[in-house]
């Protein structure tokens, strides 16, 4: 976690060392910032306006704490609140600990979470003020974010949580689900409003909300020399013929004779895609059923790249081979179960 702590008076400067050590772990960045008054040994001074001072940190950190007053919290921070799905957590502590507020990205962001943890290393008040959290119902962006899954519509987690708040949210999954399901979610295909976990686009219900886990595997060949633009017009085209959500590829993966293509290191990059590369002997060592070609044969040293390069790590071929101008992709699944 990358930490920013905000500090405005003696006292204030140690409650914020007292919130640094409860919420750092090693290996995460602490940074400390105290205004000038009250800055140096372990914190930086604040130089004013402090609006502009915070911007940089608000982008860098995962989560800000002010030690002060709310009111100086939410100026330094209006500037830049943008989408909850990628605004980090924000919290205020008063200078003697006694509460803590998360104001901003409650959920998704992790701040409810970090005032509860913060709270009771201070011996302080979590002061928690999202419906779902104070009714003691089920958070269903929380519990997306915890678990790594792509909120696909905002505006439809908020519709959920407010029937959640009304009664019943009929769930229904794509993954196997482990666990006692949470008051306010129960199993069911139909509804005006509803929950689905699936790597495909699809809305089972009159207000769906698509909730998709990044668990498969992009396999790819390609000619050489093959364009960034016709890999990914290839790669849209088999996601849209099998109706697959982008959000739901985790990683690309080919032979490692394809490890200077630009254009497949170009479009990788662009989707923000870890791409990986596999020797012949790895891939030809993984068992299964794969569809085989001579030609690749002869030039890889393997029957099929695509195929094989997407089921290493994963347990299920989705997509089979499916070539189009010069370039060759497959799609295999990661076992992955919704967990309650």
């Amino acid at each position: 976690m990358k930490l920013a702590l905000f500090a405005y008076s003696r006292r204030g400067r140690e409650t914020a060392l007292r919130a640094a050590r409860a919420l750092c772990v090693p290996g995460d960045e602490c940074r400390r910032y105290a205004s000038e008054k009250y800055a140096g040994g372990e914190f930086e001074p604040i130089r004013p306006p402090c609006a502009r001072f915070t911007g940089p940190l608000f982008d860098w950190a995962d989560a800000l704490v002010f030690v002060g007053a709310a009111g100086i919290a939410v100026r330094s921070i209006a500037p830049y609140v943008r989408d909850k799905r990628t605004d980090p957590a924000v919290l205020c502590v008063d200078e003697l600990g006694r509460f803590v507020i998360p104001l901003l990205s409650g959920h998704i962001g992790g701040a409810n979470a970090l005032a509860r943890r913060l709270a009771a290393a201070l011996g302080a008040v979590p002061v928690i003020t999202t419906a779902t959290d104070v009714n003691g119902r089920f958070s269903v962006d929380a519990w997306a974010a915890g678990n790594g899954l792509f909120i696909d519509d905002m505006a439809a987690a908020k519709a959920v949580s407010a029937a959640i708040l009304e009664g019943a949210v009929p769930l229904v999954s794509d993954f196997p689900v482990a666990g006692e399901l949470p008051p306010g979610v129960v199993l069911g295909e139909s509804g005006p409003v509803g929950i689905c976990i699936s790597w495909q686009d699809q809305r089972p219900f009159e207000r769906t909300l698509l909730l998709v886990p990044s668990v498969l595997h992009l396999g790819l060949g390609c000619r050489r020399g093959v364009g960034e633009d016709a890999i990914r017009a290839a790669v849209e085209r088999v996601l849209e013929e099998h109706r697959i959500h982008p959000k739901a590829v985790k990683c690309a993966a080919s032979i490692d004779l394809k490890r200077d293509e630009a254009g497949l290191l170009a479009y990788c990059a662009a989707q923000n895609w870890p791409l990986s590369f596999y020797s012949a002997e790895r891939l030809a060592a993984l068992e299964g059923g794969f569809t085989p070609s001579e030609r690749v044969l002869r030039v890889t040293g393997v029957d099929n790249v695509c195929e094989r390069a997407a089921m290493v790590g994963a347990q299920r071929l989705l997509v089979r081979k499916t070539a189009w101008n010069g370039v060759t992709v497959a799609l295999a699944a990661e076992r992955w179960t919704a967990r309650f």
